[in-house]
């Protein structure tokens, strides 16, 4: 490890290491513009330059290595002189756009003029101007802004995947462009913002609507996909005006998804502010929470415990769906279930996880994909699986339909015989995995809400078993869930125990007319019509596919609405906190199961949110752990039947509406009609 000296303090860092990061080490702040810690190093603003000894010129510290012995200034008259005229160049062809700019007060080159510009400029031509690229309904361009660092550029070939943005012409001629004119199709395109040091790439959505120190800003987790992103939503009064992602190393670094970023305007279309219930004409009237809760009341009172059921949708807290289950087993139901999908999973922890965690992907060295598409259901997640290929080149196969995953994988097919051949060690990349030394499998919904969904698992296990993917201290099995919601309502059991029903018996009871109450948590992703014998209760917050077909609508609050546990598809535990309030006359959604509970008589042992997590925490433990991971121990789960005859698929088709909000959300809506096919990355690969 190199030891040098910056500004007489004496400092060691990493092999590989920069004389920025050297710098830093020693508490000393490098301005830059080009330079990112997780992009590659382009050197081309200038703005980092240091004095090294023996050093003829200033040195640009973001592209020299470390080295022992060297000896670096920040501080000298020479240095501030540099800096002061790599500002001066910059800010030659730069607009005075401050007052109208969506980056002021978070602009890097705002920041920085401040310690490093001059308040006149020596240049007196005319200054460059540069037309605007159109990038999609996401990304506002207004590129006469733009220093050419490059970030955008780099972000989209590496991170991202899809090399569509770059540079074209030489010196005052060249432009930041997307070659085509085109939306930048990828997931994690509005990333771009956060990188821009300047106002050239600013959020479209968001354009003009408020300034940063307008806006309450709150730590939260995102619901959007069951990675549980990091993100900090930034609201004004009861509005939520944007999300920006949150540091977490350990889930989503400093990335999320367009539609964490952008489903929110969702939040503000076809909410649910008051309870209705539906009349004798057929339609839904509004009617007080006196009358919405006698009548759910009535109901419950008058079905038989058998006859009563209820369902958790994918993006429910953890609170209400224990809240929930205590309720129907005080009214002696079993019939829960929170697998609207159907999924076959449950039962032993280890079965349900993303056992190796979000972070040991950067480990792995060989990878098997199981009807999953991660870069729909998880797209940050697979950003990450793309840098350990690009960085190891490890050998990638997938058992599904051809798709582009934004890095090389080997397409084994969609035939469920593969996954035998897998199981009993013929197939050729069994042996891949056996080779490897930490050999990783990704399996999704897509192969497990089959009616063979628990057949799957089981040989899932066995291919785990057989080639080494669990051994020696390294679990590398792993589950993607595509459901916020999907572990912490397997970690509670909210699901069927024995003689309940689950989500299909429920459907069958329904038909036969042997279901009298249905209650749905947030749960639109079911099919209805096999419900419309029974009294139906839909508790959330949109009016969508669930409030539509229900004969009772109790208003509830969307994740940015309320504190509440939620726990990733790793199985880390995170607490979610409120950034605005439910509108109307909406209420958090525990408070409504325990005011049912209230008036049928079954008291389910709580009267605040703080009384409900004390009795969680003592029932499972592990929930009182935020931010941590409880390892699960390895033992038999799946089934043994046979496979059955159809191909493998995937489980969501369209990335950007997956659920109520997004449904609701026109910037959704906008970019489904850009891309031109119902989802970008479900283009078969050329």
């Amino acid at each position: 490890m190199p030891k040098l000296t910056v500004n007489d303090i004496e400092v060691e860092v990493e092999d590989g290491s920069t004389v920025l990061h050297a710098c830093e080490e020693a508490g000393v702040e490098i301005p830059r513009f080009c330079y990112h810690d997780r992009l590659s190093i382009a050197g081309n603003c200038r703005m980092c330059l240091v004095d090294m000894e023996r050093a003829p010129k200033p040195i640009a510290s973001c592209a020299m290595p470390a080295g022992d012995g060297m000896v670096i200034r920040t501080d000298t008259d020479r240095i501030k002189k540099a800096r002061e005229g790599v500002m001066e160049f910059l800010l030659i062809n730069h607009p005075l756009d401050c007052p109208i700019c969506d980056q002021g007060g978070e602009c890097d080159l705002q920041d920085q003029a401040m310690g490093y510009g001059f308040d006149e400029s020596r240049f007196s031509e005319n200054k460059r101007a540069v037309d605007n690229k159109h990038m999609g309904p996401l990304i506002s361009t207004v590129m006469t802004r733009c220093i050419h660092c490059t970030r955008c550029v780099r972000f989209a070939t590496e991170v991202a995947g899809v090399p569509e943005l770059g540079a074209i012409g030489r010196g005052e001629t060249m432009e930041i462009t997307t070659y085509l004119e085109k939306t930048l199709a990828s997931e994690l395109s509005a990333n771009v913002i956060d990188l821009c040091p300047v106002g050239a790439l600013t959020s479209r959505p968001y354009a003009f609507t408020a300034r940063p120190w307008e806006l309450n800003k709150v730590e939260t987790v995102d619901v959007m996909d069951a990675l549980g992103s990091n993100i900090r939503v930034d609201a004004r009064g009861a509005q939520v005006m944007r999300v920006l992602p949150s540091l977490n190393e350990d889930i989503n670094e400093e990335w999320i998804s367009d539609k964490t970023r952008y489903a929110i305007d969702g939040l503000r279309c076809q909410r649910l502010d008051r309870p209705y219930a539906r009349g004798r004409d057929g339609h839904l009237h509004p009617v007080s929470w006196d009358e919405a809760l006698k009548g759910l009341a009535a109901a419950l009172r008058k079905a038989k415990p058998d006859r009563i059921a209820a369902i958790a949708g994918n993006q429910a807290d953890v609170e209400s769906m224990f809240a929930l289950k205590n309720l129907m087993s005080r009214l002696g139901s079993s019939n829960i279930d929170c697998r609207q999908d159907g999924a076959k999973i449950g039962g032993n922890r280890a079965g349900y996880l993303f056992n190796s965690t979000v972070a040991g992907i950067d480990e792995a060295d060989a990878l098997l994909i199981i009807g999953s598409n991660p870069r729909i259901e998880a797209a940050v997640l697979n950003a990450r699986i793309r840098r350990n290929w690009l960085s190891s080149r490890m050998p990638i196969a997938v058992v599904g339909p051809k798709v582009d995953l934004t890095y090389n994988a080997d397409f084994l097919g969609d035939d469920p015989s593969i996954i035998d051949a897998l199981a009993d060690g013929s197939h050729k990349f069994s042996a891949k995995l056996k080779k490897a030394k930490r050999p990783m499998i990704i399996i999704g919904m897509g192969a497990l809400k089959r009616t063979d969904g628990a057949a799957m698992l089981g040989k899932a296990r066995q291919i785990a078993e057989v080639c080494g993917v669990v051994a020696n201290g390294w679990n590398g099995f792993n589950m993607l869930h595509d459901a916020a919601a999907r572990v912490g309502g397997l970690d509670i059991g909210f699901v069927p125990s024995r003689g309940g029903m689950d989500i299909a018996a429920m459907g069958k009871a329904a038909k036969a007319s042997r279901l009298d109450v249905l209650w749905l948590l947030g749960a639109d992703e079911i099919d209805f019509e096999v419900f419309s014998s029974s009294f139906v209760v839909y508790q959330g917050h949109h009016g969508d596919a669930g409030a539509h077909h229900a004969d009772l609508v109790l208003p509830g609050a969307a994740y940015t609405e309320k504190d509440g546990i939620y726990v990733n598809t790793e199985g880390r535990v995170q607490y979610a906190s409120r950034a605005a309030f439910p509108p109307g006359d909406a209420r958090e959604d525990w408070a409504i199961i325990r005011a049912v509970s209230g008036i049928v008589g079954k008291s389910v042992g709580f009267d605040s949110l703080v009384e409900l997590r004390a009795a969680l925490c003592a029932l499972h433990p592990h929930f009182a752990d935020a931010d941590q991971i409880a390892p699960a121990k390895w033992a038999p789960f799946g089934g043994r039947a046979k496979l059955a005859s159809s191909p493998v698929g995937y489980a969501i088709d369209n990335f950007y509406m997956t659920c109520a909000i997004s449904r609701a959300s026109e910037t959704m809506a906008e970019c489904v009609r850009a891309s031109g096919v119902e989802n970008v990355a479900a283009v078969a690969a050329e």
